[in-house]
């Protein structure tokens, strides 16, 4: 072991006898450890430390030294000014006994290190010269690979700040505090998540930031939109198969959950799972296991499940299109995001955060936008949400480089209906740009707003109850209106 400086090492004891016996017993290398500061008491060493931040490799440390701090007190001490630097104990106390609880303590404290004093009439060393001075040598190599270590930690948790940042969420409004303050709750725990919400919503985004507060911040975030991929091929993208185990399984392929072990997985659209998948991810998330096509055996993997839906789950198990114990496993904790036509003043915020996005990104000035156009944005319906905004303001620093007219918004290249105010809004949907008779439209109605109630009641008696009608008028209704 070669090193470029000598060791630096502070020498914490209070007899001038004891002193004279280190430095006797480091004379051997004397060109590669150096005493650089000899400290009398515990205060003295932790003022020491404050003041020369790094200046030293290893602490030498008289267990019973006076002054303030002294044993696992002083130790921790230290380490809380310099968590690398690296602590030997000295002491009289193990001459005579075995105190395996003694030297348990000093370890817990944080020292890498303890050997017994050799007796007063031993003048030359204070312990086996090549066995302290080898604790020496291993301890600075110790605080070198921690220094390395903190080091990485510290180039890996800016890389997550940058993505955080990168993906933060963006939004002043009640629900969007709301859903910030669950997740910065959610993802100090492990348990598993299923986020709601339409399309375009930010589904995904909610996810990210959940992976990178949470423990596994470090580790692989894997999303899989279980929609896009058919049904047939479902199963060997989540789980992997062995080579040869069907026609042109050439070579053996990792599933989806192998490459996240230890990390999350993202399940957006996860009502699109076929039944026979719904089947074997309950065994993941039941079990910790996944079984390959062609492998026998299971294997273990340890990931963290956040799954999304645009669709009820509730009503998708009602029908029998998802499974029920599947459906609780994903719901431990639900978090809904609500459409942005809901969240207000947001919308603005996210306007002028993508107006300067694609204005720099385009190399062009930051367009400005008069008021009524601000007014139309804010009162138009979004279906498309945030991606759909996202699209739009894009489209804009396009058309409009240096002005952002009412005009220039109501564009129907810009928006549909953009003059539809909160006031008329979603009647378009429900008509689906029609103009239909009163009755039909109150059929409609009446058909969305029963399913609603009932989607939040305990029983059909109950929904009754809540719509102010007897349960015999609200089984005829929904009878006449086709509801099962």
């Amino acid at each position: 072991m070669t090193t470029t400086n000598p060791i630096s090492i502070l020498l914490v004891e209070d007899e001038e006898f004891d002193v004279a016996r280190v430095r006797n017993t480091l004379r051997f290398f004397s060109e590669r450890v150096r005493i650089t500061d000899v400290v009398s008491n515990g205060r003295a060493a932790v003022e020491f430390l404050q003041k020369k931040a790094d200046a030293y490799d290893v602490v030498i440390l008289d267990y019973q030294i006076s002054g303030g701090f002294k044993g696992e007190e002083l130790i921790r001490k230290i380490k809380e000014i310099d968590p690398c630097i690296q602590i030997i104990v000295v002491t009289k106390m193990t001459i005579n006994i075995t105190d395996y609880e003694f030297a348990n303590n000093l370890l817990k404290a944080g020292a890498f290190w303890y050997c017994t004093k050799y007796p007063g009439h031993i003048e030359e060393y204070i312990y086996q010269p090549t066995d302290f001075l080898l604790s020496i040598f291993n301890a600075y190599e110790k605080k070198k690979l921690e220094k390395r270590s903190m080091k990485a930690d510290r180039t890996l948790m800016e890389g997550v700040n940058s993505m955080l940042d990168f993906r933060r969420l963006i939004g002043e409004s009640k629900p969007m505090i709301q859903l910030k303050e669950s997740i910065e709750k959610y993802a100090k725990s492990e348990v598993n998540i299923l986020i709601s919400g339409a399309s375009g919503t930010g589904k995904e985004l909610v996810a990210w930031n959940i992976h990178l507060k949470s423990r596994r911040r470090f580790e692989k975030f894997v999303p899989i939109n279980c929609g896009s991929i058919p049904h047939e091929l479902i199963e060997s993208e989540l789980f992997g198969y062995e080579k040869g185990s069907f026609t042109g399984a050439n070579a053996a392929k990792q599933g989806l959950f192998e490459i996240a072990n230890h990390g999350t997985v993202f399940l957006d659209e996860v009502s699109e799972l076929s039944p026979s998948a719904q089947v074997k991810l309950l065994r993941v998330i039941q079990d910790g296991e996944i079984e390959k096509i062609g492998r026998t055996k299971s294997i273990s993997v340890n990931v963290r499940l956040i799954a999304a839906t645009n669709k009820n789950l509730a009503s998708e198990v009602n029908e029998g299109r998802f499974r029920e114990d599947l459906y609780f496993r994903l719901n431990i904790v639900p978090l809904n995001i609500v459409p942005l036509w809901q969240r207000g003043e947001d919308i603005l915020l996210l306007f002028d955060h993508f107006l300067e996005y694609f204005s720099n990104d385009m190399g062009v000035s930051v367009p400005s936008v008069d008021e009524k156009a601000r007014e139309i944005l804010v009162n138009y319906r979004w279906p498309g949400n945030v991606r759909e905004l996202r699209s739009v303001v894009q489209r804009l620093v396009l058309n409009c480089p240096e002005s952002i007219t009412a005009k220039d918004v109501s564009n129907p290249m810009i928006l549909p209906n953009p003059v539809l105010g909160k006031d008329v809004a979603g009647f378009e949907e429900m008509a689906n740009g029609r103009i239909l008779p009163l009755r039909e439209v109150e059929r409609v109605f009446r058909t969305r707003y029963f399913k609603y109630v009932r989607s939040i009641s305990s029983s059909d008696s109950n929904a009754a109850e809540k719509l102010g009608l007897a349960p015999s008028n609200f089984y005829r209704m929904c009878k006449e209106l086709g509801i099962k």
